[in-house]
């Protein structure tokens, strides 16, 4: 505890230094991330394997690939980014000049995920230090072999005295929020949000979570077929396709017409197959299930035999490979834990409705989701999902690619997160807006006492902008 205390002291004597709020600084630390992200990513690629049986080209579309448009994004607007913007002044206050300038908040916390590895601890981190913070990085113990590269290339390419690494489990974790921060950034399981916003009130430290929670895909039924077959690609990408359904803006389940339901698995069976042959476990290009933890929560959600009925595609399961099949189930009970508990991995419920319409009285029954996909043509459906349910984003005729759009803010709402981060939404999650006043010294005296009856009528006036009143009185106010 004494061996981190006086590196945490070192890191607030960086910042109190001035060093880390210099353009020059923060442009050179960007440019570093760059240079480690183009330098370095066959290794990162092949620790992303190693943790998580990521293919390449996986760990280049989501991670490396993400974070090199996401840096260049930073670099191409940190200076408009930085700037004090004006803002107008009610009359009230004449004269006086009002303007808004970013600060860094000082010594942040990031805690990163197993899933995405490099993705969840560059991208906050790139945020953090384009704001102009000292910051201590925490990678997941879960995915050592990229815990382990991050530890080693980060000192090496940035400023150690300004940005540090701490390995570590749970131990570690809690040491590190028995301190005093200025901003904690987790992303991360709903249970361990709970832990580091109890560790953060004791200091009234300001927390974004990015947790997480069930994700529903609608599925309106398309008249055309071509539209189907697009739409069943997309689900299957948006289920699959990141870390094999472990990642908190997968599709959870899908909401689909009762008289749809079968066209829609037997679209997904193809899909599955043409992307994944008849044999998945076999495959190179399918990220694994993280651990036997992960794998035996996955494994018990199809103990149920109730939930084990309504499996349509898949199930089988490999204890010795800690792998499960891509598994489609229809109508599993609503109370079952696969109902209830995020999945995070390669099952997928099909849940049907009478009607399409009812799939947004369904979603508002559940916790608040991180996003929600829908696909249809149906600009009526589209408007009643934006503006009768609450989630942290919406995407239409698509899934997961809202996590790429630097523009977009990423974050959840209710159980889902707080906060939200990404681009300049990065830069203001670790800023704080400090506010400006500037003003001469003319005076009026209707400001103070003693009061009258012209006073009052004056400062009505100004507050409702009743400019020829104000003129009239103001010629007839006396000292």
């Amino acid at each position: 505890m004494a061996e981190l205390q006086s590196k945490l002291a070192e890191l607030r004597e960086i910042f109190e230094s001035g060093k880390t709020k210099s353009t020059a600084w923060r442009r050179s630390q960007l440019r570093a991330i760059l240079k480690l992200l183009e330098e370095k990513e066959s290794e990162i690629c092949q620790a992303l394997e190693e943790d998580l049986g990521k293919h390449p080209v996986e760990s280049y579309r989501d991670e490396v690939g993400v974070l090199v448009k996401s840096v260049k994004h930073s670099l191409q607007n940190l200076d408009k980014w930085m700037a004090k913007k004006k803002v107008e002044v009610p009359l009230v206050a004449f004269p006086t000049k009002g303007e808004v300038v970013p600060e860094p908040l000082g010594l942040v916390l990031i805690f990163s995920s197993w899933n995405f590895p490099f993705g969840l601890a560059l991208e906050p981190l790139m945020g953090a230090i384009a704001a102009g913070n000292v910051v201590v990085l925490k990678p997941s113990e879960l995915a050592p072999a990229s815990s382990s590269l991050m530890s080693h290339l980060i000192p090496t390419y940035l400023d150690n005295k300004a940005v540090m690494v701490i390995e570590g489990g749970a131990e570690t974790g809690q040491e590190l929020l028995d301190n005093k921060w200025d901003k904690i950034f987790f992303t991360g399981s709903a249970r361990v949000g709970r832990i580091v916003m109890s560790a953060a009130v004791k200091h009234l430290t300001p927390v974004t979570l990015e947790l997480g929670g069930k994700c529903p895909a609608v599925l309106d039924t398309l008249a055309s077929l071509d539209d189907t077959k697009v739409a069943a690609k997309r689900i299957v990408g948006g289920k699959w396709g990141p870390c094999y359904g472990q990642a908190c803006i997968a599709i959870d389940y899908v909401l689909v017409e009762d008289n749809f339901a079968s066209t829609l698995v037997d679209f997904l069976r193809q899909t599955i197959k043409k992307f994944y042959g008849d044999n998945p476990k076999e495959l190179k290009n399918i990220a694994k299930i993280a651990n036997k933890q992960c794998y035996m929560r996955l494994k018990d959600f199809l103990q149920d035999p109730n939930v084990a009925a309504s499996i349509v595609h898949g199930g089988s399961v490999d204890d010795e490979k800690l792998f499960i099949e891509p598994t489609i189930l229809l109508n599993p009970p609503l109370d079952a834990n696969i109902m209830t508990e995020e999945i995070f991995g390669p099952l997928l419920p099909i849940i049907t409705v009478k009607k399409i319409q009812d799939s947004i009285k369904f979603i508002n029954s559940r916790p608040k989701p991180l996003a929600i996909y829908v696909f249809t043509k149906d600009e009526h459906l589209k408007d009643r999902v934006i503006n009768e349910t609450s989630s942290g984003s919406v995407t239409f005729n698509d899934a997961i690619i809202q996590f790429a759009i630097d523009t977009l803010p990423f974050g959840g709402v209710g159980q889902s997160g707080i906060g939200r981060y990404h681009g300049k939404f990065t830069f203001d999650t670790f800023s704080h807006e400090k506010a400006i006043l500037r003003r001469n010294f003319t005076d009026f005296y209707f400001r103070y006492p003693p009061w009258n009856d012209l006073k009052l009528q004056f400062i009505r006036a100004v507050y409702s902008l009743h400019y020829v009143r104000l003129i009239l009185l103001l010629l007839g106010l006396k000292k």
